[in-house]
């Protein structure tokens, strides 16, 4: 292995069926612990992109944490998940889709009761999402559009603090903070003698790493989507689709 290469855990088994949408359709017509760790975990993940529909719908900061908190707060409570299916296939979709019903339908109520009846049920980081929210682009991004963005960029994070978390693991946290610019680099525009000079290494050595860390990034990224539809066999449409969000 190269000296500046961290090991690439691979998937088990058993990885597609522990945390995943998946699990959560599977159960959703009965009472099951990992159905709800499972759907705890995805709301947990991919609050914020709600958030920041919310908000670009025009609500006021303040209206915006407490629908997102009772949107969530109904969804861990009550049957949203009869409505899911295996056709819709993506939690993405599903989200989106039970959020639109709620706000046209039980926002009234929701500013009323506050909070799912006052018991916050998951907690969110309301205040630093207020601030990430300042700093999204101009407004002529609709709410969808956001929304869509702001997954697909979730998603990305996720898959970029798992590989910062292997590189450092493996006691090259230094390498990967020098490696992470070639992740958004054009293959052309990679300056492989300037990354030998800061690895230490000949530059074809530095070109294998280079190969190895995004290769990685793109099995890493991969799983991360993974997590979100029902079928295996959905994922690769689900990375093109992502893929020509950010694209755009």
């Amino acid at each position: 292995m190269n000296s500046t290469t961290a090991p690439a855990p691979r998937l088990s088994n058993a990885w597609f069926v522990t945390t995943h949408w998946s699990v959560v359709l599977s159960a959703r017509e009965k009472q099951s612990p990992a159905s709800g760790a499972a759907l705890e975990t995805l709301c947990r993940t991919y609050w914020y992109p709600l958030y920041a529909y919310v908000r670009r719908q025009g609500h006021s900061p303040h209206d915006a944490q407490d629908l997102t908190q009772e949107f969530f707060a109904r969804l861990l409570q009550k049957d949203y998940l009869q409505a899911a299916g295996r056709d819709k296939g993506r939690f993405r979709t599903f989200l989106i889709v039970a959020l639109k019903r709620f706000l046209a339908n039980e926002w009234d109520r929701a500013r009323a009761q506050k909070r799912g009846g006052g018991q916050v049920l998951l907690s969110l980081d309301t205040e630093t999402a207020e601030a990430r929210y300042q700093t999204e682009p101009a407004a002529d991004l609709s709410a969808d559009r956001i929304f869509e963005r702001r997954w697909a960029l979730t998603l990305l994070d996720r898959a970029m603090t798992r590989l910062r978390d292997e590189f450092g693991a493996a006691g090259k946290a230094q390498d990967f903070e020098k490696l992470k610019p070639c992740l958004t680099a054009d293959r052309g525009e990679i300056a492989y003698t300037e990354i030998a000079r800061a690895l230490g290494v000949n530059e074809p050595a530095a070109r294998v790493a280079v190969h190895r860390l995004r290769k990685r990034f793109r099995e890493v990224f991969r799983e991360e989507i993974a997590h979100t539809v029902a079928n295996p066999a959905d994922i690769d449409d689900e990375v093109r689709y992502l893929v020509s969000v950010l694209a755009t």
